[in-house]
C-alpha cells in the first residue's frame, strides 16, 4: 500500500514530553460527537490552567510515589473490587503501578484502539476508501456502491477538516460520464453489498439504534447512518437512505431520474465515478475522537478484507486477533470492533500495551493523535471542565473513553510536574459506575512529581 504520508512518531513523543499546549482565551469547544466532519486534531488547542512546558525528567519516574498518589483517589472512588489498572513509563514500557491488571474486563469504547492499531496495520495510513458509481447499459441504471465510508456525506463543507466524499461530487461526475455517452435519463440502484453477516452486534441492546448510539452496520451509509449531519438519531435503512440522497443530487446535477424508488442491485463492471475519503489516519482519528462506532465497524470489516477474512463482526474480531498477536498482545477477546457489545473483553495491560505499540510503530501513530484531549476535544470534552475538582489538570490528559451501563474505562497518555510520560488504563465494571469517577486517577498521575 501506499505510504505517502506518516504521522511522525517524534512529533507524538515531543508533544507528550514538552507540554506543548496553546492557550486561546475564550477558546470554546466543538461538539465534536455531532459535528460534520469531525475534526481530528493531531496536536489539539486547549484551554487549560497548568499547561506550562516543562523539562523532559532527569530521572525515571518511582513505582512507590505513583502507588502513594493513586491510591488515595482509588480508594475514594467508590468502585471498590470492580476496579483495574495498569500503569508503565511511556518511554520504556516499565511498569510502574499495577491493579489486577491481567484481569479480563468488559472495555466498553476503548475497544476503538485495538481497531484502530488492526485498520492501520494491515492497510497502512494512507489507505482511502473509495465509493463508486457504475452503469448497467442494458438497465439504463446507475448503481452507487458503498466502501465502508462513514464519513460520507450530501454535499461539500468547505471550511471541514478532513475533507471528506460527498454524493454531490459523486453525482456531477456522473453526469458529467454519462453525458460523454448521450445518456441524460436513468434509473438508480444501490449495491450494499461488501460487508456481510447480521447488520447489528452480538448482544447489542435495540435501543442502541433507537436512542442514537450507532446505526446498524452497512458498507453504504452517509453521515454515520444520521438523518442529518447534526442530528443524533439514525435511519432505520441507511443504505436506501444514502440512495434517495443520490437521486437528489443526480437531480441537482441535471440528471432525469425515471420515477420508482431506488432498488438494490449488484455493481457491474468498471465505475463511471468515484470519491475518496480521507486517508485512513484521518478516519481513524475521527473513529477515536467521536468514539464513532459505525466507523469502527467499516473499519474493522476493511482490515478483515484485507486480510482474506469475511467483512463481517466475526471477521472483523478474527482480523484484531490476529494483529494484536502479531504484536504479542494478548488478553483481547472481542465480539465486535466498537466496544458495544457486553461479550468484549481486555485486560488493562493489553490496553496499556496498544498504547505502547501505536506511539513506536510511526503508522500506528494516528490511534495516539486521535486520543480525545481533557476539557477540550472528543469524548473528553465535557470532562475536567471548569468547576470541577480535576479542571486543574484540564489540557495535560489524553484518554479514549469507554462507557456502557456498569462499564466505564480511560485509557491514555499523561505526563506528570517533573516531565515524565505515562501510559494508562483504568478499567470500572461497577454497578452505577461514571465516567468521572475515572478523571481523578488520571489526575493524580499529571498532579504528580514521580521521580
Amino acid at each position: 500500500m501506499p505510504r505517502v504520508r506518516r504521522v511522525r512518531s517524534e512529533a507524538f513523543l515531543t508533544l507528550a514530553l514538552l507540554n506543548i499546549f496553546v492557550l486561546i482565551a475564550g477558546f470554546a469547544a466543538l461538539d465534536v460527537i455531532e459535528a460534520r466532519p469531525l475534526p481530528a486534531v493531531p496536536h489539539p488547542i486547549v484551554n487549560a490552567e497548568g499547561a506550562a512546558a516543562v523539562e523532559p525528567a532527569s530521572s525515571p519516574a518511582d513505582p512507590e510515589r505513583i502507588a502513594d498518589v493513586i491510591d488515595d483517589p482509588m480508594a475514594e472512588s467508590g468502585l471498590a473490587e470492580g476496579l483495574s489498572a495498569y500503569v508503565v513509563d511511556g518511554a520504556t514500557g516499565e511498569p510502574l503501578y499495577e491493579r489486577s491488571p491481567d484481569t479480563p474486563a468488559v472495555p466498553a469504547s476503548t475497544t476503538k484502539i485495538a481497531t484502530a492499531i488492526t485498520v492501520l496495520d494491515t492497510v497502512g495510513p494512507d489507505h482511502v476508501l473509495t465509493t463508486t458509481v457504475h452503469f448497467d447499459p442494458k438497465q439504463n441504471m446507475v448503481v452507487l456502491r458503498g466502501a465502508g465510508d462513514a464519513t460520507l456525506t450530501t454535499t461539500a463543507d468547505p471550511a471541514a477538516y478532513p475533507q471528506v466524499a460527498t454524493l454531490e461530487e459523486l453525482a456531477e461526475r456522473t453526469a458529467a460520464a454519462l453525458a460523454g455517452q448521450g445518456v441524460d435519463t436513468v434509473s438508480v440502484g444501490y449495491d450494499d453489498s461488501l460487508f456481510t453477516g447480521p447488520d447489528t452486534g452480538p448482544s447489542w441492546k435495540p435501543t442502541y439504534i433507537t436512542e442514537g448510539s450507532t446505526a446498524s452496520v452497512h458498507a453504504l451509509m452517509h453521515d454515520s447512518g444520521r438523518i442529518s449531519p447534526d442530528s443524533v438519531f439514525r435511519h432505520p435503512d441507511p443504505p436506501k437512505a444514502t440512495a434517495d440522497a443520490f437521486v437528489k443530487q443526480l437531480k441537482e446535477a441535471g440528471l432525469t431520474v425515471e420515477d420508482g424508488e431506488p432498488a438494490e442491485a449488484p455493481a457491474q463492471g468498471d465505475p463511471i465515478a468515484s470519491a475518496d475519503s480521507p486517508p485512513m489516519t484521518a478516519l481513524v482519528e475521527h473513529m477515536m475522537l467521536a468514539s464513532d462506532n459505525n466507523m469502527a465497524e467499516a473499519l474493522s470489516r476493511i482490515a478483515a478484507l484485507e486480510t482474506g477474512g469475511e467483512a463481517s463482526f466475526p471477521g472483523g474480531a478474527a482480523a484484531t486477533h490476529r494483529v494484536m498477536g502479531s504484536y504479542g498482545i494478548e488478553g483481547v477477546e472481542l465480539a465486535d470492533n466498537s466496544g458495544l457489545s457486553p461479550e468484549n473483553r481486555i485486560t488493562p495491560r493489553a490496553l496499556v500495551e496498544m498504547l505502547k505499540v501505536a506511539s513506536d510503530h510511526p503508522e500506528l501513530n494516528a490511534a495516539i493523535t486521535g486520543l480525545p484531549t481533557s476539557n477540550s476535544t472528543g469524548t473528553l470534552d465535557s470532562r475536567y471542565t471548569e468547576g470541577t475538582p480535576v479542571h486543574d489538570v484540564a489540557g495535560l490528559i489524553r484518554g479514549k473513553t469507554g462507557t456502557l451501563n456498569n462499564v466505564s474505562a480511560l485509557a491514555g497518555t499523561v505526563h506528570d510536574q517533573e516531565g515524565n510520560m505515562f501510559l494508562f488504563a483504568f478499567v470500572a465494571n461497577s454497578p452505577g459506575v461514571q465516567g468521572y469517577q475515572l478523571d481523578p486517577l488520571a489526575a493524580a498521575l499529571a498532579r504528580c512529581g514521580c521521580s
